[in-house]
């Protein structure tokens, strides 16, 4: 069972899902105090995630005086929520890559996620950081959907980029010795929260703040401003929000939002050796990005080891359009998982959300139409561990004005629409497409008899849209149903018990407060309880008459 997570006084937020996760039910809640006065800085970082803990350590590192300010606790959002795996073998696969940037450039693409790998692996060494950090092979298998060539172009592609690869005939570890397969050696994993933690230790030892549990709503080239009225000024702003809350819309036109989904399933100590696995991706459910499955191993007590095993991906808010609720996911990734592993108990599920790209890497430099001192990081592109350590040192050297080699290639500036083809067009237009289809489907269900206990959904009222949830008490919490970030309907997510915008990913709880950017702003909220509720309908309805 996941056990019970205890809040520290005056934290609010220990993460951004209604599950636990094994990395949040492992460590202690990283929490700091709250920013209550007004502060300078020479460099302030807006988001306690992986990547703005990176770049917060590497500036440190460099002589910086930093300031970090997180919403919630130190990992909460969505690095507390990802299957920890380090990859140079990316999502996207080596040969679509280098259809996009020519063989030069992918080769620089491998490098600086193999760098980033080697990064995080000397900064444990030195910083003598426990967090189950291990250098493992990672194995890539054919989906039934893929063609089989697939596999072959896979590998020469990776071998041109310098990757350390190999076809195998079968793949180790899995049921029946299923095959063929690529295996791709000096992979890793480990844990992230634990990594986080001492990163932050760190960074306090060199003269870094950290403020968590403090919501920024305004930011300029000055510094930023939180809700409650407290400025940090700095001569240097970065935002690692995950999505950016400072830019409204050019970098939403550049990426997606997905909904990710992971279980933990109880195997017998030692029954599998620590490595990665991945199939290329389910082609009948989206042939342009086809969901894919990831898994690998983690310690977990005495007797058992954790399988983790993460895929079911659907574009955010969009779950129902495939026919598969956000809820089901999880079965379905315990059936698939049956197929391949030896599995007992399933003990963790969690989701989480990842922001896929036009040309599947991170943006990682200055904010574009923006002053030269304003910085982001955005677009994990399912490979947000490594994208936010290049992030660290990429960013650390664009402020302390250094030359480096990665900065033109993951420039946010940078638009490589024409280039990646219809792939990203299809998926941007297509998702409106499905946008619009729910709407149609709010308007033609608009009763609120039909909302069931401890669901919610998309109501009509007089030509306004609302969000409502029935909790198990029968209290009804109505939200306005327009996404604060840029007015697009909000979905019900059934898993989550959230309010999930399918135009740019922000989400928000039942009671509209900001769970995900790049909305900064709660959704207007009430509540009464049902039968008030019923009454006041049948009232309007008796006046009318």
């Amino acid at each position: 069972m996941e056990k019970e997570i205890h809040v520290h006084p005056g934290a609010e937020k220990i993460t951004a899902g209604s599950h636990n996760t094994f990395w949040i039910n492992s460590t202690e809640p990283l929490a700091y105090r709250k920013l209550e006065e007004n502060v300078e800085t020479d460099v302030v970082i807006v988001g306690g995630g992986i990547a703005g803990v990176s770049i917060a350590y590497c500036l440190a590192k460099s002589g910086k005086k930093i300031i970090l300010v997180e919403d919630g606790f130190i990992g909460s959002g969505e690095t507390g929520r990802t299957s920890a795996h380090l990859v140079s073998a990316l999502d996207d696969r080596y040969y679509e890559l280098e259809r996009m940037y020519g063989e030069e450039k992918t080769k620089l693409i491998a490098e600086s996620h193999k760098g980033a790998i080697d990064f995080i692996e000397r900064t444990v060494r030195t910083e003598h950081i426990d967090c189950d950090f291990e250098r493992v092979d990672g194995y890539l298998f054919l989906h039934q959907s893929d063609d089989i060539e697939s596999l072959p172009r896979e590998y020469e592609a990776a071998v041109k980029a310098g990757l350390e690869v190999e076809q195998l005939e079968r793949v180790p570890g899995l049921k029946d010795h299923y095959g063929p397969c690529l295996r791709f050696s000096n992979q890793a994993q480990f844990h992230p929260l634990k990594y986080m933690k001492a990163l932050c230790e760190s960074i306090q030892k060199m003269g870094g703040t950290i403020y968590t549990n403090s919501h920024v709503n305004k930011i300029d080239h000055t510094g930023v401003v939180t809700d409650a009225g407290f400025k940090v000024s700095a001569k240097h702003v970065v935002v690692a929000t995950n999505t950016p809350i400072n830019n409204m819309v050019v970098m939403h036109l550049k990426q997606y939002a997905y909904r990710s989904y992971v279980i933990g399933a109880k195997i017998k100590k030692g029954s599998l050796p620590a490595c990665l696995w991945w199939d290329t991706g389910d082609f009948s459910a989206n042939k342009d990005i086809p969901p894919y499955h990831f898994v690998r191993t983690q310690k977990l007590d005495a007797q058992h080891d954790l399988l983790i095993i993460g895929g079911e991906d659907h574009p955010t808010g969009l779950a129902d359009i495939e026919g598969r609720p956000e809820e089901e996911r999880y079965a379905l990734l315990e059936n698939w998982a049956k197929k391949y592993f030896d599995v007992d108990d399933v003990i963790y599920k969690w989701s989480g959300q990842i922001l896929e790209t036009m040309d599947s890497l991170a943006f990682i430099g200055r904010n574009p139409m923006d002053k030269n001192n304003v910085f982001i990081c955005t677009g994990d592109s399912g490979n947000g561990l490594t994208h936010a350590t290049i992030a660290g040192n990429l960013i650390t050297d664009l402020i302390n004005d250094k030359e480096n080699r990665f900065e033109d290639l993951y420039s946010p500036s940078r638009f490589k629409l024409f280039t990646t083809g219809n792939i990203f067009f299809r998926e941007l237009i297509g998702g409106f497409t499905n946008y619009f289809k729910t709407k149609k489907k709010d308007k033609n269900d608009n009763d609120l008899d039909t909302i069931k206990t401890n669901e919610g959904k998309t109501i009509e009222v007089e030509g306004k849209k609302y969000g409502v949830f029935c909790d198990e008490q029968q209290q009804l919490h109505f939200v306005g149903a327009d996404c604060t970030h840029l007015k697009c309907t909000v979905r019900w997510n059934n898993d989550e018990k959230s309010w999930d915008c399918p135009c740019h990913g922000s989400r928000f709880t039942y009671e509209g407060k900001v769970l995900n950017g790049p909305a900064v702003t709660d959704l207007p909220y009430h509540k009464e309880m049902r039968s008030d509720t019923e009454d006041k309908i049948l009232a309007n309805k008796t006046d009318k008459k």
